[in-house]
């Protein structure tokens, strides 16, 4: 099967410094991806770039088989992105922010109506989905917006430190419906996160990134049991240590 995610040699430059330094990549379909990164490794990069938000400056991207900067209109329908600092329309009531969001993807009637069944589903907000997003607490924000991300069912949903900030319950049910959709839908999933046993909880596979490159690539397991670590956190700084 070839995989739904492939990156070769990419990079990505502001003002002569270089974010992203290279970066070769391969995401299989279905897999939940992590990739691992300190504060400007260029995870954020990697994923605006891959959701055709910004462009590479040299290399190449595609996902299902379309090129990102040739065919980013193409790469668009198959994908969902979810920033770390997203937000919902204040005035906007959570069922009214996801029709509003369903209509961008479908034309017909039947469809947003049934996407909306599947975003209220998804975010577990029940009554609250009929109060203002003002009045909903970053959790319940966060549930709707990773509501919006995977209602539209894409190929490939790009989550960009989905729990960050949120405490454990929603984090909790956030995680949850990651891994619960993604294998029932069989939905890709590449998402960057600072929270360790989140990520090993989460992926199938997972990518060290430091300084705009990856440095290794591999199961949570594997990584451990490679670098005799405890867990993966301690994997990751041996493995940077030495890069």
């Amino acid at each position: 099967m070839a995989p739904i995610v492939v990156i070769r040699d990419l990079i990505k430059e502001y003002s002569g410094r270089r974010a992203l330094d290279g970066v070769s990549l391969e995401i299989n379909e279905g897999e939940i991806f992590g990739l691992i990164g300190p504060n400007g490794a260029g995870k954020t990069t990697a994923l605006r770039v891959l959701s055709t938000i910004i462009k590479p400056t040299s290399g190449y991207a595609e996902v299902c088989g379309k090129d990102i900067v040739k065919e980013g209109s193409a790469v668009r329908k198959l994908i969902s992105y979810l920033p770390e600092e997203a937000g919902a329309y204040p005035n906007l009531s959570g069922y009214e922010y996801l029709r509003f969001m369903a209509s961008f993807y479908y034309g017909n009637g039947g469809e947003i109506k049934a996407a909306l069944a599947e975003g209220e589903r998804i975010s577990g907000l029940g009554d609250r989905m009929r109060d203002k997003t003002s009045t909903y607490s970053k959790g319940m924000r966060r549930r709707l917006l990773l509501a919006r991300t995977l209602m539209v069912r894409p190929r490939l949903a790009i989550l960009d430190e989905p729990t960050s900030g949120l405490d454990v319950t929603h984090a909790f049910h956030l995680r949850n419906v990651i891994k619960s959709y993604s294998k029932e839908h069989d939905t890709t999933v590449l998402l960057s996160s600072h929270n360790m046993l989140e990520v090993e909880y989460l992926c199938d596979r997972v990518a060290f990134i430091n300084e705009g490159r990856i440095v290794e690539v591999g199961s949570p397991s594997g990584l451990r049991a490679r670098h005799e670590a405890a867990n993966l956190e301690e994997a990751f700084v041996k493995v940077v240590r030495v890069a």
